[in-house]
């Protein structure tokens, strides 16, 4: 089965995005899964590079360094990353800047499309 993320949350605040990559994450371990992952709106700033957070809080980056381990692709709107003064620079080994276009041939590959 080929499933589709889209998640559209900040990293922290509410929990969306850290439930998606938990599914996400979970589903990717599983045998003859594939996941791909798309972060757009306040999503983008998910896989930002070098978080530090407090002791006892979750990492929304080593939850998708997990999904990444597992073989699936993590996209990131670039529009979205402008519009927030994100560089790609600053994106974590395994996130892509990615585009409208490649969300569209991501959706056509998924057999589901799950959204958080």
């Amino acid at each position: 089965m080929k499933t589709l993320f889209i998640l559209n949350d900040a990293p922290y605040g509410t929990e969306r995005s850290y439930n998606g990559l938990r599914l996400a994450g979970s589903l990717a371990k599983r045998e003859g899964e594939q996941v791909k992952v798309f972060l757009m709106g306040d999503a983008a700033s998910c896989p930002k590079k070098g978080q530090k957070l407090p002791q006892g809080y979750y990492n929304i980056e080593i939850m998708i360094k997990n999904v990444v381990r597992q073989n699936s692709e993590v996209g990131v709107c670039g529009t979205c990353m402008d519009a927030r003064g994100i560089a790609e620079p600053e994106l974590m080994e395994g996130a892509k800047r990615s585009t409208l276009d490649e969300l569209t041939n991501w959706t056509l590959w998924a057999d589901k499309v799950i959204v958080f």
